[in-house]
């Protein structure tokens, strides 16, 4: 995997990656910042997950979406110090047992981002069906 960033102005700059994907990230708001990037990525690779896992289970989810709160140091470095995951999945009969189990599964085992930051940052997640 390859990625290039290039400044644009101010405190802007546009991420490219070696298949030809890009976004603009800065530092000034105007845009997403790099650390609203990371806790997106946070739920975008677990939900991925739960959602594969899901299907593999054979549950017929029609919807989910995971909402993501972050807690980040006062001082310098303003890393993460805290997040929390809240998978919500809609569908048919969905059995909280698979559910349950599929979060824990991307939490623990598959999702990288999350496995990334583990140690250095409290991560817990919670579900609900809808």
């Amino acid at each position: 995997m390859q990625a290039k960033v290039t400044w644009q102005q101010g405190l802007r700059f546009k991420c490219e990656t070696d298949n030809g994907h890009s976004i603009i990230l800065d530092g000034e708001a105007d845009n997403m910042t790099p650390m609203q990037s990371v806790l997106l990525s946070v739920g975008a690779c677990s939900s991925i997950d739960v959602v594969d896992i899901m299907k593999k289970s054979r549950q017929l989810i029609s919807a989910c979406y995971c909402e993501l709160t972050a807690q980040r140091a006062e001082q310098a470095p303003k890393v993460f110090t805290e997040i929390h995951a809240t998978y919500v999945v809609k569908g048919e009969n969905i059995s909280e047992k698979h559910l349950a189990r599929a979060v824990q599964l991307s939490c623990e085992k598959y999702c990288s981002v999350m496995l990334m930051l583990a140690g250095n940052v409290k991560i817990n997640s919670s579900y609900r069906i809808e």
